[in-house]
């Protein structure tokens, strides 16, 4: 998958691979892991997600297939040692213009990523309890909402400058003081 650099709002729809890929519930975990990591192994992956290492292998190789992932030789120990990366580039659920490969996988792949949201904001609710009341000071997330009174194309250009804003910060250069820091936006009219 290929960086469009029309933003998140512009980017491809996900093929049935894709789709196939993400629908599975370990496989997105999985995904996500080696997204957070920027580099895993499949053994590495086993201690983090209490699975079998080789099940874990077929798992990178389908995200592989679809596109999702790549090997990254360069962090290899040795050849037969197999280190995986994201691959750059967004992509899209679907829009009218570029509908959906496959409305059924498509839905399983968004009740998915809603599973994954709502975990996300179960993290934060569950770590702010400590943050507002004092007993643990250090910002591990926020919670932030706002309501606005825009048209339709005010609203699309407000989505547009958080792509640029968010991709302007994406991989910043790694170091100790680094973290992997999720980031969900949802948006919606009152009309929904």
């Amino acid at each position: 998958m290929t960086d469009t650099g029309s933003g998140l709002r512009h980017a491809p729809s996900m093929s049935t691979e894709v789709l196939k890929a993400l629908a599975n519930p370990l496989r997105r975990q999985v995904w996500n892991e080696v997204t957070r990591a920027r580099y895993a192994r499949a053994a590495d992956l086993a201690k983090r997600l209490d699975q079998p290492a080789n099940t874990l292998s077929f798992h990178l190789r389908v995200l592989a297939q679809a596109g999702l992932i790549e090997e990254a030789p360069e962090k290899a120990r040795d050849k037969r040692d197999r280190v995986w990366k994201p691959t750059s580039g967004a992509m899209s659920l679907g829009s009218p213009e570029d509908p959906v490969a496959d409305q059924i996988l498509g839905s399983a792949v968004m009740a998915g990523f809603i599973d994954d949201a709502r975990s996300l904001l179960t993290r934060v609710a569950n770590w702010a309890g400590s943050y507002v009341t004092g007993e643990d000071a250090t910002e591990r997330g926020v919670y932030t909402t706002a309501t606005l009174r825009l048209s339709r194309e005010r609203f699309i250009a407000l989505i547009d400058q958080l792509d640029q804003v968010v991709t302007s910060f994406r991989d910043d250069p790694e170091d100790d003081e680094t973290l992997t820091w999720e980031l969900s936006m949802i948006g919606a009219s009152e009309e929904i």
